[in-house]
């Protein structure tokens, strides 16, 4: 052993505990790119393998003559005599190259199956089209199109995100991040309420409209902790960091239900709601609140609906008393109309089958009182009569 060989073998094994790389994985590199070199020189074999002694750091090049189907039928000792200057100034390659190569995948590595979790980053870089965390070892991508409206990224400010995707490229991992995406309100909780960190709380669902308010529904597994309070925290301790983290970010926190009418009524918080009528063909829940709660039912633009109805999963249709009394006198209303026969016949203002004046005069129908005073006092009115009074009744209106 030649003290070049010795201390080329004990630079690779400092090389390899430091980059926290295998010596057989730089040791197979370096004999592959020899091969490829080798092959290089004049008058080479057009098969040879390179073996590297990883005690001694000897390096072989042998020649092979290989069958049809690959099986070595002689083998010699090829070894230039220059061989050792080509030698080191492949390994110097080489040896770069595979660092490169194996930070870039312990890089990876770190990150795989990371998707879902929060990180938290150093403002780098930010334009029109994304801006950069520095995470310490990586950066990370927040595109515009996760990024919350209206908030500013300043250069050097610390910033939490959440991992959406990871992506293995030749540079490395990129990871790609969201401070739009729902999840962000899930990971954040988890950090800050240690109910939801060890499952005895849950959060079954979340509705958000970034930058503007959130909407969670809790649960608890355990019947003496109170899913909404572990949330808030003390003086609202725990929602506020979420809150501030959220740059301001409204958050209603509501306790589910497995009854959907109840949900629903939980949900419309801060609203009250007088009652909840579903319709499970249409996925409709239609629902009643006082008149002066019409405007809190609904939010600013809609957006305590909108919120509610992504909550629950059901769309939601609000109405006040005073709106529901008024379709109900309007399903009663109708008017005398002239079929295709010529006849007369009423039509219900709901759209429902029309009647004709002789079902009419029989009470078979009764769509409004005050409709079927004026226009048929007489029981035994006649289609005719019908028609002729309420043309007076037009004529008399055009006069």
């Amino acid at each position: 052993m030649t003290s070049s060989n010795f201390e080329f073998i004990e630079a690779l094994a400092q090389i390899a505990r430091d980059k926290n790389i295998s010596v057989d994985t730089l040791l197979d590199a370096l004999a592959n790119a020899l091969v490829a070199a080798y092959k290089r020189l004049p008058n080479s074999a057009e098969e040879a393998v390179v073996t590297i002694d990883p005690d001694s750091g000897d390096i072989r090049v042998y020649g092979q003559e290989l069958d049809e189907d690959g099986n070595v039928l002689r083998e010699w000792d090829d070894t230039p005599k220059d061989f050792g200057r080509i030698a080191a100034q492949t390994a110097k390659q080489v040896i770069m190259q595979r660092i490169r190569e194996a930070e870039r995948d312990l890089k990876y590595e770190e990150y795989a199956g990371r998707e879902g979790n929060i990180v938290t980053g150093i403002i780098q870089q930010s334009d029109n089209r994304y801006t950069l965390l520095d995470l310490g070892k990586v950066e990370a991508l927040l595109p515009q199109a996760e990024q919350v409206p209206f908030e500013r990224y300043e250069h050097n400010a610390r910033l939490k995100a959440y991992i959406v995707e990871i992506r293995k490229t030749s540079k490395g991992p990129q990871i790609v991040v969201s401070r739009s995406h729902p999840g962000l309100i899930h990971q954040l909780f988890v950090l800050e309420v240690p109910e939801i960190a060890s499952g005895v709380v849950e959060l079954k669902a979340i509705a958000r409209e970034p930058g503007h308010r959130t909407k969670i529904a809790v649960f608890s597994n355990d019947s003496n902790v109170d899913p909404v309070g572990a949330c808030v925290g003390a003086r609202g301790a725990r929602v506020r960091m979420v809150t501030n983290e959220l740059r301001g970010e409204k958050i209603d926190i509501v306790p589910y239900s497995d009854d959907p009418a109840e949900f629903v009524q939980r949900a419309l918080q801060p609203a009250k709601v007088r009652e909840v009528i579903l319709d499970e063909e249409t996925g409709t829940a239609t629902v009643i609140v006082n008149d002066f709660q019409l405007s809190l039912a609904i939010g600013k633009e809609g957006q305590n609906a909108r919120l509610a109805a992504r909550l629950t999963g059901w769309r939601i249709d609000i109405k006040s008393e005073s709106q529901l009394a008024d379709e109900a006198s309007t399903w009663a209303e109708g008017e005398w109309v002239e079929d295709e026969s010529g006849n007369m016949v009423w039509q219900p203002a709901d759209g429902s089958d029309a009647v004709t004046a002789e079902e009419w005069s029989q009470g078979a129908e009764e769509p409004g009182s005050g409709e079927k005073d004026q226009v048929n006092q007489d029981e035994d009115i006649e289609p005719g009569q019908a028609k002729g009074s309420e043309k007076g009744a037009n004529e008399e209106e055009g006069t």
